[in-house]
């Protein structure tokens, strides 16, 4: 088994599960039906998206854990993703402000894995890249109407992105499983991924005149080696219930 690549698409199939998951418990607690409907089809691009990453981190695994076992069945600090996808869902400035920084990263992380020397992430990366772009589109555009809104919207999401900018780092921090991936073609360099997200927070920042915190900051971490927030176990409380309350249970 390689083991480092089993880590790599751990990752990404946590990051998009958590989520998700995050995003599905405000289905029918939209602002708006429209935004409603558009939170909830997020979360289900995302679920999708998970079930492509983990299937192939079991078959990478070789122990017949399958997408469902591998969610539902691992405890806290067997989850990879990172601390940013777990914060609480908080107002709506929160919520929409950690898919913004979120949607940012995934996207150009797409990109950069369509060209991956693993045919089979390139090939996840092209099915998922189209959602990806909406997701991005949609919470930029959010995030400048809300911004350069009135006072109270432009307050709300200032708020939320100097509490969330601190958990946006992590996502470039690599570490030994990440750099293998990079050594190996199969992921691209934090650099140059780091440099593409700041671009593009910045210029849709500044249209939501919105200021940006320093690039320099202090970064959370410890997600992807599986040091969560407390705020994780109770995701996965609700999320694997009926898993573990009725072992093997099937619709």
């Amino acid at each position: 088994m390689d083991a480092n690549k089993f880590e790599y698409l751990l990752r990404q199939g946590d990051n998009a599960l958590i989520l998700s998951q995050q995003l599905s418990q405000l289905c029918g607690k939209g602002p708006a039906l429209e935004e409603d409907m558009a939170l909830t089809n997020v979360a289900l691009d995302l679920l999708g998206q998970t079930r492509m990453w983990l299937t192939y981190a079991g078959e990478i695994e070789g122990h017949g854990r399958d997408e469902d076992r591998l969610a539902y069945l691992r405890d806290t600090r067997d989850f990879r993703n990172c601390l940013l996808v777990e914060q609480p869902n908080g107002d709506y400035a929160q919520t929409l402000m950690r898919q913004f920084l979120f949607d940012t990263w995934h996207y150009f992380l797409m990109r950069g894995l369509l060209s991956s020397s693993d045919r089979r992430i390139a090939e996840i990366a092209e099915k998922s890249i189209k959602e990806v772009t909406y997701h991005l589109r949609r919470s930029g555009d959010l995030v400048v109407r809300l911004g350069d809104g009135t006072d109270v919207s432009h307050r709300k999401m200032q708020d939320a992105l100097d509490e969330l900018w601190t958990y946006a780092g992590e996502m470039f921090l690599y570490d030994d499983v990440d750099l293998a991936m990079v050594a190996q073609g199969v992921a691209p360099a934090a650099e140059p991924l780091r440099d593409a997200f700041l671009a593009h927070v910045a210029e849709v920042l500044d249209e939501a005149t919105l200021t940006m915190p320093p690039v320099d900051a202090y970064v959370q971490r410890g997600g992807k080696q599986g040091r969560h927030t407390e705020r994780l176990g109770y995701i996965l409380a609700e999320m694997q219930f009926l898993q573990r309350a009725y072992p093997g249970v099937e619709w």
